[in-house]
């Protein structure tokens, strides 16, 4: 992500340079730069939550192709830049929208927050390709002087999007997408409750829903299963994610140590939460208060 912001900045760099001091020699770097954005935001999705076993490599063309074009075909530029922003955007989008545990190396406290993180970046991957369109228009309209202002615009507004998004810490709650809403319509079997009961042990021995750094792909490690299976099984059984599913022992569990005396702060991380706004959105949804009224 911290690449991703970085190639964003020198991006909007360039294009002022390029734009409004005429530095024509630095042309050539803007399509190369371009066409690393979408696979770098791909990549940093793989990174940062998907399962491993993602090929890296083939995402490392588009700016290879891009050079070549600018010596061979400089017109095919033209397409081959809006099609990879909403191919990558559109790819992205698609597949952090399947539900709550989509990302499995994401720490389970946060929730579907980093979802819809990056949902909000797959939208401004394709905002970006509408604005190249926008930029072809204008030259096509005879109105080539809105170019810069296109461009600028188009630029700033996604790096401003990327570095707000990449420090974000806090997102609003929202209900659950529709993967998780296909798995708990299902009903559950017998092998689900019996990975279930497994699950379960495993917590009340060693109490791992109280690591902060918890992931879903740990959890089905420890477990010897697939992540799906132990994702999809969670789902059917109590009806919640597994983000909810573990979130819910760690509020009882901060219940316990306010009852306890420990203070609003000492709770908070004593269950595993590292972040105070994930903890009191997480202990109003399960308690109906927040912990300072829960403590009195």
């Amino acid at each position: 992500m911290a690449i991703l912001v970085a190639v964003c900045t020198v991006q909007s760099a360039l294009i002022a340079l390029v734009m409004h001091f005429e530095m024509s020699a630095l042309r050539w770097a803007l399509p190369v730069l371009a066409a690393s954005i979408p696979p770098l935001a791909w990549i940093a999705l793989l990174h940062s939550g998907l399962e491993r076993g993602h090929r890296v490599w083939p995402h490392v063309m588009p700016p290879v192709l891009a050079l070549f074009a600018i010596v061979v075909q400089p017109y095919a530029l033209d397409v081959m830049i809006p099609l990879l922003f909403f191919a990558y955007g559109a790819a992205i989008f698609h597949t952090v929208s399947r539900g709550a545990d989509t990302l499995p190396r994401l720490r389970i406290e946060s929730g579907d927050a980093s979802g819809r993180i990056w949902r909000w970046i797959g939208v401004a991957l394709i905002a970006s390709g509408f604005s190249d369109i926008a930029i072809i228009a204008a030259i096509v309209a005879g109105k080539p002087e809105w170019q810069p202002l296109i461009v600028g615009f188009g630029s700033s507004s996604m790096l401003l999007l990327m570095g707000a998004l990449s420090l974000s810490r806090s997102v609003s709650d929202v209900p659950e997408g529709a993967g998780d809403i296909r798995d708990m319509v299902q009903v559950a079997s017998e092998e689900d409750t019996q990975i279930i009961d497994r699950l379960d042990a495993l917590m009340e021995q060693g109490r791992l829903y109280l690591d902060p750094d918890l992931t879903l792909t740990r959890l089905a490690r420890r477990l010897g299963l697939p992540v799906k299976t132990l994702s999809s099984a969670i789902n059917r059984v109590s009806g919640e994610n597994v983000s909810r599913y573990i979130n819910a022992r760690r509020i009882k569990a901060a219940c316990a140590a306010l009852e306890q005396g420990d203070s609003v702060t000492e709770a908070m991380l004593s269950a595993g939460f590292n972040t105070k706004s994930n903890f009191n959105r997480e202990f109003l949804r399960i308690t109906g208060k927040t912990p300072r009224e829960f403590r009195g």
